[in-house]
């Protein structure tokens, strides 16, 4: 039976009236929910209504210690709710449930983070001459908007509200339009654990219209996004028209150098994790496999064997003994079809496992390949020399479960196709040798780089990209919540009234010096 979902307005729900939303299962190919969404009519109301529960002070001016509380409440709400929201993530994201029993349990840390950088945030002091005392406040931005990819649905929709939240700003989230039934699911949880009415808002849709009427909204104050690259820009143009703040996190193709130093076992245990968790459909995916030619051979047959492995584990998603999903979506395949076969067909590159789609039945469980959206981990490797450089899938972002693997001879050659990219939101690199780890490290531009270890996500580590095609700003820590703020400095002035009568009459009889500043 085909369920509907309404879009979250004003702590209930709404029916939307713009054409509504086909949820698909990316594992079957049918059609399981059908989602209400957002007319530019139901934006301009929802934004009326945020802006007004801001300016109410409701939640804006609420004492920080009861916003720690609440959200610590949301984190509280969400645990017990997770046995019904990982299913739901695990059947419109085609995501293994094994990834998302690890994955969305965690989601809990950026509530319970936030909710302690509330408690505990000192205000400055500033050293001011004069009898002056001059402190500093964070003060809420009012309507912000946020709007969050199909990979992470609820990992990413947890991230940006936390500290929104935190900072007393009233939120509207447009998720995916493939992957919006989760983020939905949050407005009761938020509205049980205290989030006032109004302050926390849904609004599905596609980018094109509910997005763009979002982001163009005079009242709105912030954007958040997810995506790619070419969405950010056109974004990005939109917002700083309102002279809005903004916050990207957008493309990567990460690379991961492994040194004649690492653990190869190790450095394979790391790059199947980096590169193919979530069908390889992560921001910070290692795509580009650079190894020091020395291990190359031998790294090769290691990955392969373990690549192998988990193609033969393939099944249904709810599987707990299935090892990955599908992608996402009929045109995320196609994508990534594309840029393979384009590699291959160039005659630059080969397959050396994988490299086309999955149509047969899976030996983990007898799920029919063909009715999804099924790709098989791939490896592919130069044809002859680097001649795999010259290729499309070495620049563009695939967002598929596809790697390249190329060798190299000395750490500055290394540094140097690791940094040949537009991209530069993750990296990776694996070696024994500590003085290598932090020599090549400085080297590397990306905003996140992991030393023998890939994925890692703390609510207090910041993530966000070091080029413009990755984005700008950041997602978490302090940074974070500093973004949903404007200062406020306050000046108090404890001099007597003696002092201030013969220090500040600037416009006094005569012709004496004065004070500035």
């Amino acid at each position: 039976m085909v369920q509907t979902y309404s879009m979250w307005v004003a702590g209930r729900e709404h029916p939307g009236e713009a054409e509504q939303i086909p949820v698909e299962d990316p594992a079957t190919g049918e059609i399981f929910a059908q989602c209400h969404a957002a007319s530019a009519a139901d934006v301009e109301r929802t934004i009326a209504v945020a802006h007004e529960t801001f300016k109410s002070g409701v939640w804006s001016k609420s004492p920080r210690h009861h916003r720690a509380d609440v959200l610590d409440q949301c984190a509280v709400l969400l645990t017990a709710a997770l046995s019904e929201m990982i299913p739901l993530e695990v059947r419109q994201t085609g995501r293994a449930i094994r990834e998302m029993n690890a994955q969305v349990p965690s989601l809990v840390r950026w509530f319970k983070y936030y909710a302690s950088l509330l408690r505990v945030e000192e205000q400055p002091v500033l050293p001011t001459t004069g009898k002056l005392h001059n402190f500093l406040q964070r003060a809420p931005l009012g309507v912000v908007v946020q709007i969050t990819p199909f990979n992470h649905p609820l990992l990413i929709a947890v991230k940006k509200l936390a500290p929104a939240l935190a900072a007393g700003n009233s939120v509207v989230v447009k998720p995916s339009e493939l992957t919006p039934l989760t983020t939905l699911q949050l407005g009761p949880i938020l509205k049980q654990a205290g989030v006032p009415d109004g302050v926390f808002n849904v609004l599905p849709g596609y980018g094109a219209t509910t997005g763009k009427a979002l982001v163009q909204h005079p009242l709105v104050r912030k954007v958040d996004v997810t995506g790619g690259t070419a969405s950010g820009r056109a974004i990005g143009g939109i917002v700083g028209g309102n002279l809005a703040r903004y916050t990207a996190e957008l493309g990567g193709k990460a690379p991961l150098v492994v040194f004649e130093k690492a653990d190869v076992q190790l450095a394979v245990n790391g790059i199947v994790f980096g590169s193919f968790i979530a069908s390889g459909q992560t921001c910070i995916a290692s795509t580009r496999i650079i190894v020091d030619n020395k291990i190359l051979g031998q790294l090769l047959v290691q990955l392969t064997a373990k690549t192998d492995s988990i193609a033969k584990r393939m099944g249904a998603p709810n599987n707990p003994e299935s090892m990955m999903g599908p992608l996402v979506s009929a045109k995320q395949l196609d994508n990534v079809e594309a840029l393979v076969n384009d590699a291959i067909g160039s005659g630059k590159a080969r397959a050396v496992t994988g490299g086309g789609r999955m149509k047969a039945t899976s030996p983990l469980d007898g799920t029919d390949y063909s009715r999804g959206y099924f790709y098989p981990p791939t490896i592919l490797v130069s044809s002859e020399e680097d001649s795999i450089l010259e290729t499309r899938i070495w620049r563009e972002e695939a967002f598929g479960p596809v790697i390249v693997v190329v060798g190299f001879d000395t750490e500055e050659q290394a540094i140097s196709m690791a940094n040949n990219s537009e991209f530069g939101l993750g990296a990776g690199i694996w070696t024994q040798d500590l003085a290598q780890a932090f020599r090549v490290s400085e080297q590397i531009d990306a905003g996140i780089t992991w030393v023998n270890t890939h994925h890692r996500n703390d609510p207090s580590s910041p993530w966000g990209g070091a080029k413009s095609s990755s984005g700008v700003g950041s997602e978490n820590g302090i940074d974070a919540y500093h973004a949903y703020t404007t200062i406020k400095s306050t000046i108090i002035n404890y001099a007597s009234t003696e002092e201030s009568l013969a220090a500040d009459d600037w416009f006094r009889e005569g012709a004496g010096s004065v004070r500035y500043g």
